[in-house]
């Protein structure tokens, strides 16, 4: 199974533009967007193309495709207008013998992990920074960087998995990360 994973759209239309533009680019057949759909929120400049209610119409006509993570900038209110549920704090996967915890990274990460067992992996945004390495008990540590407000001179980054592979790339297509398990 392809699957598209991106973080942190914050309400930036032309980001949830790429999203759909690139998981259809890509053939993937879901969509994992780790939190943080709507709203910039308070710590974050305002995206350059902000419009929420933009966001809500691809969202909501992309819903047999989508699994979300809440983020720390999603609400219940948040809920009342997506017609899939974004409200659960976490997700175990598993996919081609691989455990994956999903969640956003404001509860749970590399300082305060959750319950791993030894090679499972930690999936996580929130810090808008691209990033796969070790950590815990042989445990991998994989985050997509942010499609709509990177930080740390990161370009704008999503990731594709596909058959134990994960790969982050930019939004021109070239892999800046890559791990295969």
């Amino acid at each position: 199974m392809k699957i598209f994973i991106c973080s942190d759209i914050h309400g930036d239309l032309d980001s949830m533009q790429k999203v759909i533009e690139k998981s259809n680019e890509e053939k993937a057949e879901k969509i994992i967007i780790l939190g943080d759909l709507l709203y910039h929120g308070p710590r974050n400049d305002l995206p350059s193309t902000y419009a929420p209610k933009k966001v809500i119409e691809l969202l909501n006509e992309n819903k047999s495709k989508i699994l979300t993570i809440r983020g720390n900038c999603d609400t219940e209110v948040d809920q009342m207008v997506l017609d899939f549920p974004i409200l659960a704090d976490y997700a175990l996967i598993e996919l081609d013998g691989l455990k994956i915890f999903a969640t956003h990274g404001h509860h749970h990460n590399t300082e305060t992990p959750p319950p791993l067992m030894t090679g499972d992996i930690l999936l996580h945004g929130h810090t808008h920074l691209l990033t796969i390495e070790s950590f815990g008990d042989k445990n991998t540590y994989i985050n997509p960087g942010s499609i709509a407000l990177p930080k740390g001179g990161n370009p704008r980054t999503y990731m594709i998995y596909e058959n134990r592979r994960f790969t982050i790339k930019d939004l021109d297509g070239n892999v800046v990360k890559e791990l295969l398990f």
